[in-house]
């Protein structure tokens, strides 16, 4: 997948998915369940009832494509119960891709150069 960070919009469906479905299938869930339009060029990302498989449904402007992933060992989500449809970020999908649980993940505090100052030296400041 080579796409442009910044201009990705990802929506993650909320529920169980059949992994038996394709292009169709999918696309009929989009529709019905997300209420969006599968041909907006929106990544659509659909995750087992076990959490050790996923896929990615996106269209192209030439075609309908499909990225699927299965995990040897651990899982997507751990627990349905916490999961709604949404919609994510591009960073966010990665990280759900690489099994990086983000509810369960603290933000380090961060240096930043504060404006304005006349020296040039770095404060500690708290950025979210």
């Amino acid at each position: 997948m080579f796409f442009p960070e910044g201009q990705i919009r990802v929506q993650l469906y909320g529920h169980p998915a059949d992994m038996r479905k394709s292009f169709d299938g999918l696309s009929a869930l989009v529709r019905s369940d997300l209420r969006c339009d599968p041909l907006s060029g929106q990544l659509f990302v659909f995750v087992n009832r076990r959490g050790t498989q996923t896929k990615v449904l996106y269209f192209d402007r030439s075609g309908w494509c499909v990225w699927s992933k299965r995990l040897e060992r651990g899982c997507f989500i751990r627990d349905w119960r916490k999961v709604r449809s949404r919609e994510m970020d591009w960073t966010a999908l990665k990280l759900l891709l690489e099994g990086i649980d983000v509810a369960n993940t603290s933000r380090r505090k961060r240096y930043v150069l504060q404006r304005g100052n006349a020296d040039t030296s770095c404060t500690q400041s708290r950025t979210l």
